[in-house]
């Protein structure tokens, strides 16, 4: 694995990913933990959208809503993990060009997808506990389906942006890429180009898309807030804080992880990657156990299938 070089190469055709920086033997037990652990991603994941699909009273928007929250953390982690683990018993530990864009497109497209989905949620839960009566009307079909193709689209959008932007560069003699995926800030590490366009696009991609639905679940939240504190007894506000704590649970798991990631100093990419674990298979599989568990809706519905199973036998 060589440094980065003084010669300047824009026909790379693959890279290397390091991975974690441990002894060699203690790669085939990070493959069995990451292995475990997405494990537990497919089966929280497809259970809860199956539970959703197969049972009709859960033909709601906010469980039309967490159906594709639950698609997309299957999706984004599956984008990562399984090549992850690949390495971790390869000794190339290589990607191609191609498969490396594609990684960091999928990724970006569904990372950016669920933060519109959860402030679409957010929304969801302002419009149920803030005007109760016209939910029906303000919720319809069509808006949610507006909401969640958008919320596709804005995903589409900036995963176009942000790969033209990041392998728009030249590469040096290093094809070393310090992280086990194609992370764009790694990637922009092993360049020779000026990256002050790239910094730009990525200051814009968080000003017009990221930060406007941090806005919206903020505000939904103040408005949430102040309404359940009105309701004069404690049985009335414990029962509307209950619809969306579950809600407040997923958000804070994934932008608390994600902050922490790139609030970490980067002379520290150990702990950078042990952090990016955390949101991209952690969160993803503790999101179904945070709904069915504190959501009684699903906990009855889970209870109706396995006794229909029960009674099949």
């Amino acid at each position: 694995m060589s440094d980065k070089g003084a010669g300047n190469h824009s026909d790379v055709t693959g890279f290397i990913l390091v991975g974690f920086r441990v002894r060699p033997e203690l790669h085939v037990l990070l493959f069995l933990v990451f292995l475990l652990v997405y494990g537990m991603v497919l089966l929280g994941n497809i259970s809860m959208m199956a539970i959703i699909v197969t049972d009709s009273q859960l033909n709601t928007p906010m469980y039309f809503f967490l159906g594709n929250l639950s698609f997309i953390d299957l999706s984004y982690s599956t984008v990562i993990a399984p090549q992850a683990m690949v390495n971790f018993l390869s000794e190339k530990k290589t990607v191609s060009f191609v498969g490396c864009a594609a990684q960091l497109f999928f990724f970006t497209f569904f990372i950016v997808t669920e933060g519109f989905i959860l402030a679409a949620m957010a929304y969801d839960r302002f419009i149920a506990i803030c005007n109760p009566l016209l939910y029906s009307v303000h919720m319809s079909r069509r808006l949610c389906s507006q909401l969640v193709a958008g919320s596709y689209l804005c995903g589409w959008l900036s995963s176009i942006l942000q790969v033209s932007i990041t392998f728009s560069v030249s590469f040096c003699a290093s094809r070393v890429i310090d992280h086990f995926y194609c992370d764009s800030y790694q990637i922009e590490k092993i360049s020779c180009s000026n990256l002050s366009v790239n910094k730009m696009v990525s200051l814009s991609l968080a000003a017009f898309i990221i930060l406007p639905t941090i806005v919206v679940i903020v505000v939904s939240y103040m408005y949430i807030v102040t309404t359940v504190l009105k309701i004069p007894s404690r049985e009335g506000r414990k029962k509307a804080f209950s619809t969306c704590s579950s809600h407040l649970g997923v958000v804070s798991l994934l932008y608390g992880t994600v902050s922490f990631v790139y609030l970490t100093p980067p002379s520290n990419p150990e702990l950078r990657k042990v952090a990016s674990v955390f949101y991209i298979l952690v969160t993803p599989m503790l999101n179904p156990l945070i709904y069915s568990l504190r959501n009684k809706d699903v906990k009855q519905a889970l209870g109706k299938i396995l006794w229909n199973k029960k009674a099949l036998y």
